[in-house]
């Protein structure tokens, strides 16, 4: 059972930046796939970034450029870096994790509670 834990979300203005953590337990975090989302009120969950247990990583079209995804696996923890946010950034923001095996991408087995970011104008 993989356990992941959320922090640094919280209020920026639009231009701001915040990080964000997840800190996993329960795998050997270097094996895990691992993925940020965020679901915004009214509005379907929607894949971020993902980071692979070979270092690779990939983002989506909607922050390339502005969100940076890495992982330290010595600390068992994931980050992303947001930066120039923009207020359709605001959501809640999700860890996940998928034991490797399979295509990092899809479903993913494990869910952290997320944490909240929100950008003012």
């Amino acid at each position: 059972q993989v356990r992941l834990v959320e922090s640094g979300g919280g209020s920026s203005q639009s231009g701001g930046s915040l990080r964000l953590s997840c800190v996993a337990s329960g795998y050997t975090f270097s094996d895990l796939c691992m993925g940020w989302f965020r679901q915004a009120p009214g509005k379907q969950r929607e894949q971020v970034a993902l980071s692979d247990n070979d270092g690779r990583t990939t983002s989506s079209s909607s922050v390339k450029g502005r969100f940076i995804i890495s992982r330290d696996n010595d600390k068992n923890t994931l980050y992303l870096q947001m930066n120039n946010l923009k207020p359709e950034d605001a959501a809640m923001y999700y860890c996940a994790a998928k034991p490797p095996g399979r295509w990092c991408g899809g479903d993913f087995d494990y869910w952290g509670p997320g944490t909240q970011v929100t950008v003012s104008s």
